[in-house]
């Protein structure tokens, strides 16, 4: 992984976080938008123009994959460095969480 991706998404944004999260399975935007919606129950509602800005640059980027178009819809996958990204922010949210624990 490279400095500049690094430097880009860790630590990450709450949108990137759900999409990388949601995209471990085969999905596309509007079915990202409604499973985070579902999983925060309610409290994050990603916009049309913030989801198809991210997905754009994380394509660019390398994190995730166009698997294919069906439906006029296209479909995402994470990529292997998307999902070594991942794998660091959530130690880092984990690390984050245990210091909360303890007091820190």
């Amino acid at each position: 992984m490279d400095a500049h991706i690094k430097k880009v998404y860790i630590p990450m944004t709450e949108t990137s976080f759900y999409i990388l999260m949601c995209l471990q399975q085969e999905n596309h935007g509007y079915g990202i938008v409604q499973k985070v919606e579902e999983i925060t129950k309610g409290e994050i509602k990603l916009a049309p123009g913030t989801m198809y800005g991210s997905l754009s640059k994380m394509e660019k980027d390398g994190l995730i994959s166009l698997v294919r178009e069906q439906d006029k819809r296209k479909i995402y996958l994470i990529t292997s460095l998307g999902q070594e990204v991942l794998n660091l922010e959530k130690k880092r949210i984990a690390r984050l969480y245990q210091n909360m624990k303890e007091g820190f």
